[in-house]
Protein backbone atom coordinates (compact mmCIF):
# COMPACT_ATOMS: atom_id res chain seq x y z
CA UNK A 1 0.00 0.00 0.00
CA UNK A 2 1.38 3.58 -1.18
CA UNK A 3 1.63 5.91 1.40
CA UNK A 4 1.24 9.74 0.95
CA UNK A 5 3.13 12.80 1.96
CA UNK A 6 2.04 15.97 1.88
CA UNK A 7 3.77 18.74 -0.62
CA UNK A 8 3.29 22.22 -0.45
CA UNK A 9 3.21 23.59 -4.21
CA UNK A 10 2.81 27.48 -5.05
CA UNK A 11 1.75 28.35 -8.51
CA UNK A 12 3.25 31.20 -10.38
CA UNK A 13 0.93 31.63 -12.42
CA UNK A 14 -2.99 31.58 -12.71
CA UNK A 15 -2.83 29.20 -15.72
CA UNK A 16 -0.57 26.69 -14.18
CA UNK A 17 -2.39 23.24 -13.48
CA UNK A 18 -1.45 21.43 -10.19
CA UNK A 19 0.24 18.32 -11.27
CA UNK A 20 -1.86 15.18 -11.17
CA UNK A 21 -1.53 11.35 -11.04
CA UNK A 22 -2.74 10.45 -14.59
CA UNK A 23 -4.11 6.97 -13.01
CA UNK A 24 -4.90 5.55 -9.62
CA UNK A 25 -1.78 3.29 -9.76
CA UNK A 26 0.66 6.01 -11.21
CA UNK A 27 3.98 5.97 -9.71
CA UNK A 28 4.43 9.79 -11.15
CA UNK A 29 2.91 13.64 -11.31
CA UNK A 30 2.72 14.71 -14.63
CA UNK A 31 5.36 17.93 -14.96
CA UNK A 32 3.60 20.56 -17.94
CA UNK A 33 5.04 23.02 -19.58
CA UNK A 34 4.93 26.80 -18.88
CA UNK A 35 6.07 28.01 -22.05
CA UNK A 36 6.01 27.29 -26.01
CA UNK A 37 9.58 26.47 -27.57
CA UNK A 38 11.19 24.41 -30.14
CA UNK A 39 13.83 22.20 -29.33
CA UNK A 40 16.28 21.58 -32.67
CA UNK A 41 17.78 17.60 -32.93
CA UNK A 42 20.57 17.68 -30.84
CA UNK A 43 19.86 20.67 -28.80
CA UNK A 44 18.88 20.97 -25.21
CA UNK A 45 16.36 23.56 -23.12
CA UNK A 46 15.39 24.40 -20.04
CA UNK A 47 11.77 24.80 -19.45
CA UNK A 48 10.08 26.29 -16.75
CA UNK A 49 7.03 24.02 -14.80
CA UNK A 50 5.46 27.41 -13.11
CA UNK A 51 5.48 25.49 -9.85
CA UNK A 52 7.41 25.84 -6.61
CA UNK A 53 7.04 23.19 -3.90
CA UNK A 54 8.40 22.83 -0.92
CA UNK A 55 8.94 18.92 0.36
CA UNK A 56 8.87 17.17 3.70
CA UNK A 57 11.77 16.95 5.45
CA UNK A 58 13.95 13.37 4.15
CA UNK A 59 12.27 13.37 0.62
CA UNK A 60 13.42 13.92 -2.36
CA UNK A 61 11.31 14.55 -5.75
CA UNK A 62 12.95 12.65 -9.02
CA UNK A 63 12.46 14.09 -12.14
CA UNK A 64 12.37 11.64 -15.00
CA UNK A 65 10.88 11.50 -18.60
CA UNK A 66 8.16 10.55 -20.13
CA UNK A 67 8.30 7.08 -21.79
CA UNK A 68 5.85 7.72 -24.93
CA UNK A 69 8.01 11.13 -25.68
CA UNK A 70 11.20 9.12 -25.23
CA UNK A 71 10.17 6.55 -27.94
CA UNK A 72 8.22 8.11 -30.43
CA UNK A 73 10.41 11.46 -30.57
CA UNK A 74 13.76 11.21 -28.94
CA UNK A 75 12.80 13.87 -26.58
CA UNK A 76 14.93 12.42 -22.90
CA UNK A 77 15.84 14.17 -19.64
CA UNK A 78 19.71 14.04 -19.73
CA UNK A 79 20.47 14.62 -16.19
CA UNK A 80 17.73 11.70 -15.47
CA UNK A 81 16.86 11.25 -12.80
CA UNK A 82 16.86 14.78 -11.81
CA UNK A 83 16.31 15.54 -8.04
CA UNK A 84 14.41 17.91 -6.66
CA UNK A 85 15.86 18.46 -2.39
CA UNK A 86 13.66 19.11 0.33
CA UNK A 87 15.19 22.27 1.05
CA UNK A 88 15.31 23.67 -2.28
CA UNK A 89 12.12 26.38 -3.07
CA UNK A 90 12.87 27.47 -6.94
CA UNK A 91 10.88 27.12 -9.32
CA UNK A 92 10.93 23.33 -10.88
CA UNK A 93 12.43 23.58 -14.32
CA UNK A 94 13.25 20.09 -16.67
CA UNK A 95 15.93 19.86 -18.58
CA UNK A 96 14.73 18.33 -21.83
CA UNK A 97 17.21 17.39 -24.92
CA UNK A 98 16.03 16.28 -28.58
CA UNK A 99 17.69 13.14 -29.41
CA UNK A 100 15.14 12.56 -32.25
CA UNK A 101 15.90 13.70 -35.94
CA UNK A 102 13.11 16.64 -36.48
CA UNK A 103 12.94 19.67 -34.64
CA UNK A 104 10.20 18.72 -31.52
CA UNK A 105 7.40 21.68 -30.47
CA UNK A 106 6.41 22.05 -26.85
CA UNK A 107 3.66 23.78 -26.35
CA UNK A 108 2.74 25.67 -23.00
CA UNK A 109 0.71 23.30 -20.64
CA UNK A 110 2.18 20.11 -22.40
CA UNK A 111 3.28 17.30 -20.66
CA UNK A 112 7.01 17.12 -20.63
CA UNK A 113 8.34 15.07 -17.57
CA UNK A 114 7.30 13.15 -14.67
CA UNK A 115 7.89 13.63 -10.76
CA UNK A 116 8.25 10.57 -8.37
CA UNK A 117 8.79 11.49 -4.41
CA UNK A 118 11.18 9.17 -2.40
CA UNK A 119 12.25 9.22 0.62
CA UNK A 120 16.09 9.88 1.56
CA UNK A 121 18.62 7.45 3.38
CA UNK A 122 21.66 9.71 4.75
CA UNK A 123 25.03 7.19 3.94
CA UNK A 124 27.83 7.83 7.19
CA UNK A 125 31.02 6.82 5.91
CA UNK A 126 33.09 4.23 7.63
CA UNK A 127 36.71 4.26 6.18
CA UNK A 128 38.21 1.17 6.07
CA UNK A 129 41.60 -0.54 4.95
CA UNK A 130 40.25 -2.67 2.50
CA UNK A 131 36.95 -4.02 1.32
CA UNK A 132 35.33 -7.36 1.32
CA UNK A 133 35.92 -10.12 -1.82
CA UNK A 134 32.99 -10.90 -3.94
CA UNK A 135 32.97 -13.17 -7.00
CA UNK A 136 32.45 -9.83 -8.85
CA UNK A 137 34.64 -7.77 -7.57
CA UNK A 138 35.84 -4.95 -10.10
CA UNK A 139 34.14 -5.93 -13.16
CA UNK A 140 32.58 -3.41 -14.44
CA UNK A 141 30.51 -2.10 -17.68
CA UNK A 142 29.45 -5.43 -18.81
CA UNK A 143 31.59 -7.37 -16.99
CA UNK A 144 28.64 -10.49 -16.09
CA UNK A 145 27.91 -11.00 -19.76
CA UNK A 146 24.64 -10.15 -22.08
CA UNK A 147 23.23 -13.55 -21.33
Amino acid sequence: MASNICVKIHKLDARVKIPEYATGNSAGVDLRSMIDCVIESGERALIPTGIKIALPENYEAQIRPRSGLALKHGIVIPNTPGTIDADYRGEICVIVMNLGREKFEIKSGDRIAQMIFAPVVRAEFLEVDSLDETERGSGGFGSTGRA
